[in-house]
């Protein structure tokens, strides 16, 4: 391989980090995948971060490769001003994340510190699935739910709380369910993939392995699996017309575990928000196609502008 200018980028998960060595041209020259120690608490992977992120760059150079900057993309709550995160999943508060990645790295090389949906959003934007639009929307339906908004051309990040759909609430009275957020009857609560699992088992007291076996017993005609299903398609339906009225998408990509339903996530989605608008401009409903890569290719794609807007003087997104 024949040595040139990488960004090292990572995607931290709340069970895997996504890293790579990605060029100027968006060739990955190296992945891997590692364990979040999740399990072991804030700071063990706060410090297990730290380390990826090093070693990374000592894999660059020992390559013969030269890194121009670092791109690192996390869930929950970032606080542009600070560089701190809040992310329950992680069990930060207020982590000074940004400040430890320089004390890691040193100044000499610009850091990214980025929500890992909207970093898959950009991706997306720039070589996936909303390549082309203006005002659309990426919506992973994982473990959690969150959104990457693009407005007038531009990915909303808020001060870092942009985006939060997935706290929305949609559910009221007896049926709403406590968040995690501390909030009841959010959307997530509901319609994200550890929902789905959760309220099959509630349902049935049945455990089951997770969002992916409740798609086999509903493809298998399991009424209970069709009602759980069901009552998630409601609200997403809800929540992208509500989404639509406001801020009126063209087009928006649905990424994350539950994708995997393929035609039976989307076209009741279609059929849903097709239903219920009256003067809105109608969305298309697509899948991501980035899969898993997003979130990395998109720190990659943060950095590398973060690379030419420090050359050029310019902002990046």
């Amino acid at each position: 391989m024949d040595p040139c200018e990488v960004v090292v980028a990572v995607d931290l998960g709340g069970t895997r980090m996504k890293c790579g060595l990605v060029a100027a041209d968006g060739a990955v020259l190296h992945r891997e995948t590692r364990p979040t120690p999740r399990e072991a608490g804030g700071r063990p992977i706060l410090d297990a971060l730290l380390e990826t992120v090093v070693e990374l760059g000592q894999k660059a150079t020992a390559d013969g490769h030269r890194v121009r900057a670092v791109g690192v993309v996390v869930p929950g709550i970032i606080d542009a001003a600070t560089g701190t995160v809040s992310a329950e999943n992680l069990a930060w508060v207020s982590t000074p994340v940004l400040a430890e990645l320089k004390a890691a790295i040193g100044e000499d090389r610009p850091i990214v510190l980025a929500h890992d949906v909207r970093a898959g959003g950009y991706a997306e934007l720039r070589q996936g699935a909303l390549t082309g639009t203006t005002n659309s929307l990426f919506l992973p339906l994982g473990t959690g739910i969150a959104a990457a908004m693009v407005i007038d051309g531009s990915l909303v990040s808020g001060d870092g709380y942009a985006g939060e759909l997935g706290h929305t609430r949609f559910i009221h009275g007896d049926a709403a369910e406590q968040c995690a957020c501390g909030q009841w009857g959010c959307l997530e609560t509901v319609a994200s993939a550890a929902a789905l699992a959760r309220r099959y088992g509630a349902r049935t007291g049945r455990t089951v392995d997770g969002a992916r076996e409740v798609l086999e017993l509903l493809a298998a005609g399991d009424p209970d699996a069709a009602q759980v299903w069901d009552d998630a398609l409601t609200v997403l339906v809800d929540a992208l017309v509500l989404y639509t009225t406001l801020v009126a998408p063209t087009r928006i990509a649905i990424g994350g575990g539950l994708v995997g339903a393929g035609e039976t996530l989307l076209q009741p989605l279609r059929d849903g928000i097709h239903a219920r608008l009256t003067f809105q401009r109608e969305p298309e409903i697509v899948a991501a196609v980035l899969g898993e890569e997003a979130g990395c290719l998109g720190a990659a794609q943060m950095a590398w502008d973060r690379v030419a807007a420090d050359e050029s003087g310019e902002q990046t997104v």
